[in-house]
Parts: C-alpha cells; structure tokens; sequence
C-alpha cells in the first residue's frame, strides 16, 4: 500500500515527487511513456517567464511569480543548467505600444520588475533585435533552463530519497475501495491512500475515472524552429512580440547551449499526441519572428520539433482536492514550467501529517560537464578517466564517459533519446546522422540488451532490424 500515487511524470509530477520525497512516506509514480518528461515538459519554449502577463490575481499570476523566485536554489541543488537573461517584449507600432503599455500595468499589479526602453536603448543592449521596434518592456527576471535536464534531475533526487518510478504504466480505471484507492494500469494494479492527478493532456481522463466530468482538456499544438548554435551574441535575451488572444505568441530565445528557438504557434487540435509540423503553420512562425529579428538567420535551423499544451476554458490551472485524497493538477499550460515550484509547494500544503525525514537530501551527484570544464582540470580528468576522451557527439562535443554515466543514473537513460535529453548527443548540427550508431552501441552494451532491441524513444521503436553492415564488412 502506497501513501500517494502520483499519475504522470512531467516537470509538475517529478516536481511534486521530489518535494513530497522529504518526507516520511510512501510514494510511487506512474508514467505511462517510457521515459520523464516525454510530453509538454520536453516540447516548449523553455523558458522561467517572469510572471508580469497572467492575469492579476489569478493562480497563474500567482504562481508564477512565486515559483521563478524558487529556480535559482532548486538549479543549483540538482545541477540543472539555467540562466536570468531576461525577456524583451517589443511593440512596432502605435497600437503595439498602448498594449505594452498595458503589460506594464499588469506587471505592477503582479509585483513584477520591469522598465520600458526606446529604441535607441533596445538596439544598444540587444543589436540584432529588428530596426523597427519603437519600444520594448524589459522584465530582467525572466531566464531559460534546460527542461530536459530539470525533469530528469527532479526525479532522479526523489528516487535517491525513496520515490519509487514505474514507467510504461499507462492508468485505465482507478476504483474506490474503503479508504484507499485501486489504480489499475494495462498489466498491473497498485494501491494507495492518496492520488495525485499531473498527467497533462489526459488529466481530465484521469480525473474523471474518480469525479464527475468537470472540465475538459483543449490541446493545442505549438509548433517550433530550432537554429544551430552559431553565435552566443546573435540574441541575448527571450524576444516576445506583444500578446494576443492566442498566447504569448511568437518569440526568438536562446537555450542554455545557445542554439535558438523560434516559435511557437498556437492552434487547437483534436487529437492529444499529435506533434506533427506543417508547412504552412512554419512558414506562419518564420514571418512572425521577422517582427522581432530583421536578419533571422533561418540558414542555421537544424529542426524543427512541436509540443502540446494542455488547456481549459478557464485558462487558469485547477489544483485542487477535488474529491477526498483526490488532488487535480491540471489545466498546467504556460507558465507551467515557470510555476511548477509554486504549484508542489501548493499540492504538498493540501497534504496534513507530514513528518520531514532525518536524511533527506536535497542535492543529485552534480553532471561531468567537460565542455565547462577549463582545459587543464578536463586534461587531467580525461588522463583519469580515459572514456570521457572518447568523442561520441562531435556537434556537441559529448563523450562516452557522459553518454555511459547517463545510462547508469537514477531515472537513467533506456533509448538514444533518452541519452539526447540527457546530455545532447543528438542535439547538433547532423542531428545524430554521425554519433547515433555509437549511441546504439553503448546502449546495447551497458544495458546487456540486442542493438535490436534499442529503441529511438517509445517502446518498441526501434531502429535496428538486422545486422548492420559494418559487422559484415568486418567479418569479409
């Protein structure tokens, strides 16, 4: 018997695990990919947004301003790579500039820094930013962060302090009975006192296995341009243009390994995983992020990738107790990811007895980061430790010390996209034409598996069918 269930592994379940994991109980996570962080928390924008455009007094006003307050101690407790560039958020024209204008009443009510600049001021602190704007609202605590990397590292810090991780668990019926619940997945059951439902797109599903039906899931795809990391200098702040009724609309940011996204669309959609791109839906973003960038280098995208957000009428987040030890999280579009702190700290205050363990810990053994290493340490670490100077990912340069030392972690890597998001061996230029065999192989070989059985990312996707030629060429 369980203390609490948690149903879905994205930033918001792994998020609550890892909180709920200082104390004394027993608690399990069921995912119904193969891997963390496989839908909305892996696809997005990726960016800590600074809180000042929900509406004031809503929760996501609310949260979001509290939960990017609590990024800088989690990041730097579980080595997850984040940095406060800020946001710009431009206007071109007269009407553009009354709407920001509006943003920065919105930012007062929402307790957010910011300060409005002219153009000559914009062009001095960002030069690439377009030669038409006429004036831009800085909100200098914005950031971008790795979310691949958070989620992972989320879940693998509750693992080490006890929280237990089924993937491949996909929920299909939830029953009552007596004062605990039975949770039943396509190939086992499990019991326990308390549910947690953080299961995205499917949350209404979910939910209303246990509850009457009361809201409904809208998904809504955004679709994304990422460019290669060609120049640390091209944009150094996120660019939004000014907000309409589909969202924040279409921004240009860096990552924190300096590629560029440029998105994302808006649309709503029938179908829940439906990530596909389209044409004409790209060639919408491109023309959009020209409002932001006169010289959009689209010569350097690499990829182009979409993520599905999961929202509701109300376009505000449900956390609530909905039925007793039934807690709904749901409805968590953007600024999701910014809030998710803020939203587990709500979560674990609807949860009474808790009694804090002696022996928490609230630090992951810290990544190999060679590319941050300076060159003598990393010449010296590389003579110690002779894999790491074996280049797996020449665009990224990833080696196979951090590529095997993935594979082996809590919450470890079990597929060459599960490697990706891990430590970026796939992330470059080719796109893993090169380092993907050798990803293969170091798979197969850590895992004891067939290089048959390896999978891209899902379950059974596999990528190998019959011997490769090399191993012919070999044997001739």
């Amino acid at each position: 018997m369980k203390d609490i269930i948690i149903i879905g592994a994205g930033v918001i379940g792994s998020m609550i695990a890892r909180d709920l994991s200082k104390y004394n109980l027993n608690i399990l996570v069921l995912e119904k990919e193969n891997d963390v962080g496989d839908g909305a928390s892996g696809a997005n924008s990726a960016i800590i947004h600074s809180g000042y455009d929900p509406v004031p007094g809503s929760l996501q006003a609310k949260l979001n301003v509290q939960g990017n307050k609590m990024y800088d101690q989690i990041c730097s407790d579980l080595d997850v790579k984040f940095m406060r560039i800020g946001s710009i958020t431009i206007a071109n024209d007269t009407e553009e500039e009354k709407l920001l204008r509006e943003l920065c009443q919105r930012s007062k009510d929402n307790n957010v820094p910011y300060k409005l600049l002219n153009h000559d001021e914009l062009k001095e602190i960002e030069p690439n930013i377009t030669d038409k704007v006429k004036m831009g609202m800085l909100a200098p605590t914005a950031g971008v962060i790795n979310p691949f990397e958070l989620v992972v590292a989320l879940m693998e810090n509750a693992m080490e302090n006890g929280v237990e991780l089924k993937l491949n668990q996909e929920v299909k019926d939830i029953k009552r009975k007596d004062d605990h619940f039975v949770v039943k997945t396509q190939d086992a059951q499990y019991e326990g006192k308390l549910i947690i439902n953080a299961s995205g797109v499917y949350s209404d599903k979910i939910s209303e296995l246990v509850n009457p039906k009361f809201f409904t899931i809208k998904p809504r795809r955004g679709e994304y341009y990422v460019l290669d990391h060609f120049d640390n200098n091209y944009i150094r702040h996120v660019l939004f243009n000014v907000p309409s009724s589909k969202g924040k609309g279409v921004l240009v940011t860096p990552t924190t390994h300096y590629n560029f996204l440029v998105g994302p669309s808006s649309d709503y959609i029938d179908e829940r995983d439906d990530v596909s791109c389209h044409d004409e839906i790209l060639n919408y973003v491109q023309a959009n992020a020209y409002r932001l960038i006169d010289d959009l280098r689209m010569d350097q995208r690499i990829k182009e990738f979409s993520g599905i957000r999961a929202t509701v009428a109300s376009h505000d987040f449900i956390i609530e107790e909905t039925s007793k030890n039934f807690i709904n999280v749901a409805g968590i579009q953007s600024p999701g990811l910014s809030s998710a702190p803020a939203i587990s700290k709500m979560v674990l205050d609807m949860i009474p007895s808790k009694v804090e363990k002696a022996n928490y810990k609230p630090k992951r053994r810290p990544l190999y980061r060679l590319d941050d290493m300076p060159f003598e340490k990393r010449q010296k670490f590389v003579k110690e430790n002779p894999s790491f100077g074996r280049v797996v990912c020449r665009c990224e340069d990833i080696s196979e010390g951090e590529v095997v030392d993935s594979i082996h972690r809590l919450c470890g890597a079990t597929t060459v996209k599960g490697v990706k998001k891990r430590c970026r061996p796939g992330f470059g230029k080719c796109q893993g034409g090169f380092c993907q065999p050798l990803v293969i192989d170091i798979l197969s070989r850590e895992l004891h598996e067939d290089k048959k059985s390896i999978s891209l990312s899902k379950s059974k996707n596999y990528i190998l069918f019959d011997e490769d030629k090399g191993e012919e060429n070999e044997k001739i």
